[in-house]
């Protein structure tokens, strides 16, 4: 008999997470789309183990995870799940310096994998045993804010000490310091942030500037040029922000006014279509003027192509992050939480943020960071300013309920 689970995802829900892993940010290899190689889409069966239930999920009511039996003292050893070209490499590719100096100074073994693809998939394979109570056999994994909250709402995520993670206490940036989902950061520390900004093609625009949704929304000059994100955090959030309001406190008027608003733009034509991570190309050849875009992206974009330039909206923008957890029963909990406060440290930060160019979580970081690459410091789409900073927002948590309703509407807009 099937059994209820207040998380068990809509049609709606799933159809959003077949965008994203076809089309959208879970298709992006975590350091940039031009260096990506194919990822797998969804398989089926990722997909049933997220809306089967015929394990309930074991919920405690304080969302923490029952304690389990630490080993990190007598086994030294951590097991740590990661996304693709998400750690810095050696150029002959042949080690991982930081994860080897780790090592190196704590004798702990570091058993790293590169098996997370994207987030549903990866949910997929750990769901059974977190929902048994069982080991997954991983002591750290980095999953996005959506079902980093969902894993700690369920109760399958370890505590953190804060006393062992005095680095990571100290320079975590304000920014990310407390998210609704995880309030103080008790359960997770980010690995790196996203941001979400306005990218445009200088000489498809003819040298003009385009700065705001207003802008890609109504600019005549820009028509059927234009492209929004298939992401609607992304796409809703940054057109809520134009609207004057707080995509960390809105209500359903809220929402459908920026869905009419998107619509609006579908009618006339002013939005050529919804694109996924697929913007690159058509933003690279002038075929989209202007668009929504990941701030990754665009670093390796204007690798290769002066014309292409970007602006943060004076409206704000929409930061989402991929963020470290300890799964329930994990055995090395000490040691993942050595790990977590390691990279926290600012050299070992610094080094991170060079390689993958997302926004580093770390603050302080700039300084050393300018050791490795002046130019890479005084980015702002990896060490945000005190003017960027105070421009980043988040996009509130949802209910299962808000979820189901605000995905099938945005669905219907952009017509997937």
């Amino acid at each position: 008999m099937e059994q209820l689970d207040p998380d068990r995802l809509s049609a709606a829900q799933l159809a959003a997470m077949r965008r994203s892993l076809t089309s959208g940010r879970g298709a992006l290899t975590r350091r940039s789309l031009l260096r990506a190689s194919g990822i797998g889409a969804l398989t089926l069966g990722g997909l049933s183990a997220l809306t089967s239930c015929g394990i309930p999920p074991a919920r405690r009511e304080d969302g923490a995870a029952a304690a389990s039996a630490d080993h990190s003292e007598q086994e030294k050893v951590l097991n740590f799940s990661n996304w693709t070209e998400y750690m810095d490499t050696s150029e002959d590719e042949k080690s991982r310096p930081t994860l080897e100096e780790f090592g190196k100074r704590t004798g702990i073994e570091v058993k790293y994998s590169e098996d997370i693809n994207d987030n549903v998939e990866f949910f997929g394979k750990i769901r059974p045993q977190l929902a048994a109570g069982q080991d997954t056999g991983r002591d750290l994994i980095v999953v996005t804010d959506w079902l980093a909250a969902r894993i700690i709402r369920l109760g399958w995520a370890q505590k953190l000490d804060p006393s062992r993670l005095p680095h990571a206490y100290a320079n975590l940036s304000p920014q990310f310091r407390s998210p609704d989902w995880d309030p103080g950061r008790s359960y997770s520390y980010p690995w790196t942030g996203i941001s979400t900004v306005i990218a445009y093609n200088s000489k498809a625009t003819e040298g003009r500037k385009v700065d705001s949704v207003t802008q890609l929304l109504d600019d005549p000059s820009l028509k059927g040029r234009v492209g929004f994100l298939t992401e609607m955090r992304d796409s809703v959030g940054m057109t809520l922000l134009d609207q004057g309001k707080d995509p960390a406190n809105f209500t359903t008027a809220d929402f459908d006014g920026a869905i009419g608003r998107l619509q609006k733009g579908v009618d006339t034509k002013q939005i050529r279509r919804f694109t996924g991570n697929d913007y690159t190309a058509d933003l690279d050849k002038g075929d989209l003027a202007a668009c929504l875009a990941w701030a990754g992206d665009v670093i390796q974009l204007q690798a290769g192509n002066p014309d292409i330039k970007y602006a943060v909206p004076a409206a704000g923008y929409i930061t989402s992050s991929d963020n470290l957890l300890v799964p329930a029963q994990a055995r090395h909990k000490a040691n993942a939480e050595k790990l977590i406060d390691y990279y926290y440290e600012l050299p070992v930060a610094a080094r991170l943020a060079a390689f993958i160019s997302y926004v580093c979580p770390v603050d302080g970081v700039k300084d050393e960071l300018a050791k490795i690459d002046p130019a890479l410091a005084e980015n702002t789409l990896i060490v945000p300013d005190k003017a960027m900073t105070a421009k980043s927002h988040a996009f509130r948590s949802l209910s299962s309920e808000e979820e189901t309703a605000y995905e099938e509407k945005f669905t219907k807009l952009i017509g997937a």
